[in-house]
């Protein structure tokens, strides 16, 4: 494997500039999916590296699990420096795997207990008004609109026409596959979670520009945000209906600009084009090591102790 299966674990670090440049730079639609793209295969290749070293750290352990041959010294070999790199893959990988566990752990019970709430609601309705002085409008995962009567009380009739139409594009393009993506990457690999930051902001722009061209005011728009945001307060972490707060002067400014341009990939000869490249480079490179690594120990497990 060689220096090689320790390249996963930096190259993250190529999505940096792209993560930012991509907010102000490229439409919020092609700015997520790229993101997302990136982080999902980086994040993949860097646990596929962790998991590579491990093998080799597991075989060092008392009491090993793993056949004996995967201890012969041709093994050890094929990681450089396996006695401290071995053992210390073994704790990133459970600490990865744990703090994936518990991010699924608490959507699964946030999600189940914002259901509870709703329940007596009938299950084909969609969208959900809440009898609830609080002020909230979010959609969650399984697609289902829930929005307060105290947000609705704050907002005139346009206004909540802009507030639907942003959580509408939240449902239809199902854009909590990719915040979820995203922060499991993140929790992979703690050098993806700008692309999380960034995926965060992107995902309620794409929503308000969806939004924007739903109701045909960009300004309508702008004001709905805004007011909506002031008029939320904040909820405790842990309750159903709770969501981080946004930043909401960029996302209001962006609407009073005209709209962005639907490009899917930037030009070149900019700064958000050789972002963009980098970071693709980046994560080809990724994957080539992650994949040249695992070919690599396969090949010499399979002659210490034929499979």
């Amino acid at each position: 494997m060689g220096v090689a299966v320790f390249l996963p674990l930096i190259l993250p670090l190529t999505a940096w500039p792209v993560s930012r440049l991509a907010e102000r730079h490229l439409h919020p639609r092609a700015a997520t999916l790229l993101l997302t793209a990136a982080a999902a295969v980086l994040a993949i290749c860097s646990t596929l590296s962790l998991a590579l070293l491990a093998i080799v750290g597991t075989a060092q352990l008392p009491g090993n699990p793993l056949p004996d041959g995967w201890a012969d010294p041709k093994v050890r070999a094929a990681v450089p420096h396996d006695e401290v790199v071995g053992k210390a893959a073994i704790a990133g990988l459970a600490a990865a795997v744990i703090a994936c566990a518990t991010l699924l752990g608490h959507r699964h019970a946030t999600t189940r207990k914002a259901l509870q709430a709703l329940s007596p609601l009938p299950p084909h309705q969609n969208i959900a008004v809440l009898r609830d002085t609080v002020p909230y409008a979010h959609t969650l995962p399984t697609g289902k609109i829930i929005v307060s009567t105290g947000m609705l009380a704050g907002l005139n009739s346009p206004e909540r026409r802009a507030l639907f139409a942003h959580e509408r594009a939240h449902q239809s393009s199902h854009h909590h596959r990719h915040l979820l993506l995203t922060a499991l990457a993140a929790r992979a690999n703690p050098f993806l979670r700008p692309l999380h930051t960034s995926v965060t902001y992107t995902v309620e722009r794409w929503a308000d520009e969806e939004a924007a061209r739903a109701v045909g005011n960009r300004r309508l728009t702008a004001q709905a945000v805004g007011k909506a945001a002031l008029l939320t307060t904040p909820t405790p972490s842990g309750t159903p209906f709770a969501s981080p707060p946004g930043p909401i002067p960029r996302r209001v400014a962006a609407l009073l600009n005209p709209p962005p341009a639907p490009r899917t990939w930037p030009p070149l000869f900019t700064a958000i084009g050789a972002a963009a490249w980098g970071a693709l480079a980046g994560t080809l490179m990724s994957a080539t090591a992650s994949a040249s690594s695992a070919v690599t120990l396969f090949a010499t497990l399979q002659a210490a102790t034929p499979l």
